[in-house]
């Protein structure tokens, strides 16, 4: 019986919570001669370690609401520079997470932002962080909702659970006052506690339709790029692409008689 045998089946149980067990355990099998089950014993306990691991993934799959799909398995990688690649890849280790280090996004419709960032984000969550997608229509309705409600500090206890909020297309949709309001204090909120990952086709010089207010907009951006990884999606639409690889479709047919195999056998006259 090694060591560190004995100190993987003591770290299991209380990784558990079993303090007792973590305790006793391993004395009370040496004192029973019984040391050559404690192999045994680590097995089963990494076996139970594994199943809580996937049980907990899965809760917090379902709780991040990621479109399905948009993983890196899926990611067309080749069609985005080497050294972008290398910078998703690293975000999703989440060695940013712990620095509360934002993610910015940016670049036209259809070059891949929202994909790539969901693939950050998949893999945060296989790796055991909570993450959250949100399209920012839809989170500022809920932010608004809530406010309105006299909820917002209630909304923001539950936002801040999740280590990252993947804010999807800020900027699509105009903002009024009031909506831009509770962004900028969901924004401001998270500032150096949880990171915010967000994609825009908007540039910086440009969020003033998002903000209205010039001093809303300054501070807004200075919270997000103060401690921030900023990628700039400088690549062909996808969709674009797509659309010229494929085929035209065939020529309506000419008007007149159908042909036979739809007009049927000519009767015979």
């Amino acid at each position: 019986m090694t060591v560190a045998l004995t100190d993987h089946v003591t770290s299991r149980l209380l990784e558990f919570g079993l303090t007792a067990a973590a305790r006793e355990w391993v004395p009370r099998f040496t004192q029973a001669a019984q040391t050559a089950a404690l192999p045994v014993v680590a097995e089963i306990l990494d076996l139970e370690a594994e199943e809580r691991r996937q049980r907990r993934i899965a809760r917090f799959r379902q709780a991040a609401r990621l479109p399905p799909g948009k993983t890196f398995a899926t990611l067309d990688e080749g069609r985005l520079p080497l050294p972008l690649v290398q910078q998703l890849h690293q975000m999703a280790t989440g060695a940013g997470l712990a620095t509360a280090t934002n993610v910015l996004a940016f670049g036209l419709p259809g070059v891949g932002k929202t994909h790539a960032l969901c693939a950050v984000a998949d893999a945060l969550v296989e790796a055991g962080h909570r993450v959250l997608y949100a399209p920012a229509y839809a989170l500022v309705q809920e932010l608004l909702a809530a406010k309105r409600a006299l909820e917002l500090p209630r909304l923001l206890r539950k936002l801040d659970l999740f280590e990252a909020i993947l804010i999807d297309d800020i900027g699509y949709v105009q903002q009024s006052p009031d909506e831009a309001e509770v962004l900028f204090t969901l924004l401001a909120e998270r500032y150096e506690r949880r990171s915010v990952l967000i994609t825009s086709n908007l540039v910086f010089s440009q969020w003033d339709r998002i903000f209205k207010d010039p001093m809303a907009t300054a501070a807004a951006i200075d919270r997000l790029v103060h401690h921030a990884v900023i990628l700039e999606f400088d690549v062909p639409s996808f969709r674009t692409d797509r659309s010229r690889q494929t085929p035209a479709a065939a020529p309506p047919p000419r008007r007149g008689r159908p042909p036979a195999s739809l007009a049927g056998p000519r009767r015979r006259r």
